[in-house]
């Protein structure tokens, strides 16, 4: 089963294509959606990753690493799965 993460304080200069190759080291990547509006001067990703493991693997990789120059949040997202009623 596929895992979202929420990638946050991401550069303007990230594309959907860095953040693949970035993540693909942990696992399949299965899609990357790129907030489409930026608010001051930086946004976040949706990363959907193939598996829990490679999500997790990541997650523990990249959080709070060095993406062009800002300290990037790679945590898993809130699906409509995962909330409570």
């Amino acid at each position: 089963m596929s895992t979202t993460l929420y990638v946050s304080n991401l550069p303007l200069s990230a594309t959907a294509e860095v953040l693949a190759t970035r993540f693909c080291k942990f696992g399949d990547v299965v899609s990357v959606a790129l907030e489409p509006v930026a608010r001051a001067n930086r946004r976040g990703a949706l990363v959907e990753m193939a598996t829990s493991s490679a999500a997790y693997k990541a997650i523990a990789a990249l959080n709070l690493s060095d993406l062009d120059g800002r300290l990037i949040s790679v945590f898993l997202a809130l699906t409509s799965a995962h909330k409570v009623a």
